[in-house]
């Protein structure tokens, strides 16, 4: 049975971790609104998290003709199939405020695709594809990683998300990943 002491300790932690996510948000969205080649930058890889491709991974590996086709589509379908529904699931549970909606006076660069920020979509989605992508392919393919994190830091600074969704996005997206694979015995 969970007492008021435990309540309010509970409330104070969030609303300190509130307090840290929207500091940080207000640093990196202004380091990106003083750099244009950071705004320019972020807005492309915002774009490029847009869905397509993630979509275009599996036709580029199918074109390939890799032996590993077959392993990687299967991971691929379940893996997104899986995070897609997650993701749904918890931004339409929890509702999480985008920045947008929180902040007075405050506009995102971009018009987001949905109402609610937690977790971040498109940061999910993209470490879902790259940790999938290295677990099957390896070696060069971790920068997929690289791709996934300036997705994440990209929403950030175009003002659609707080740091806190992406790091909750790419912490489910590779989750996912990994326990598809663990699940089709890849790992």
């Amino acid at each position: 049975m969970v007492n008021g002491a435990e309540i309010k300790m509970t409330m104070a932690i969030l609303s300190t971790l509130q307090r840290f996510d929207v500091a940080l948000f207000d640093t990196l969205y202004s380091y990106g609104r003083e750099r244009l080649g950071v705004t320019r930058g972020a807005l492309a890889f915002s774009r490029s998290g847009d869905g397509y491709l993630q979509l275009l991974a599996p036709v580029v590996v199918w074109l390939s003709q890799s032996p590993l086709t077959q392993t990687f589509v299967t991971a691929w379908a379940i893996a997104m199939l899986i995070e897609r529904a997650t993701y749904y699931i918890l931004k339409n549970t929890l509702k999480r405020l985008r920045p947008a909606d929180f902040k007075p006076n405050f506009h995102s660069l971009i018009t987001a695709s949905d109402k609610f920020s937690f977790p971040s979509g498109h940061t999910s989605a993209a470490f879902c594809i790259a940790t999938i992508t290295v677990l099957i392919f390896g070696g060069l393919s971790m920068v997929m990683f690289a791709w996934a994190l300036m997705v994440g830091i990209s929403r950030v600074v175009v003002g659609v998300h707080f740091p806190g969704d992406v790091l909750a996005g790419a912490l489910m997206g590779s989750g996912i990943a990994m326990g598809t694979a663990s699940l089709l015995s890849l790992w």
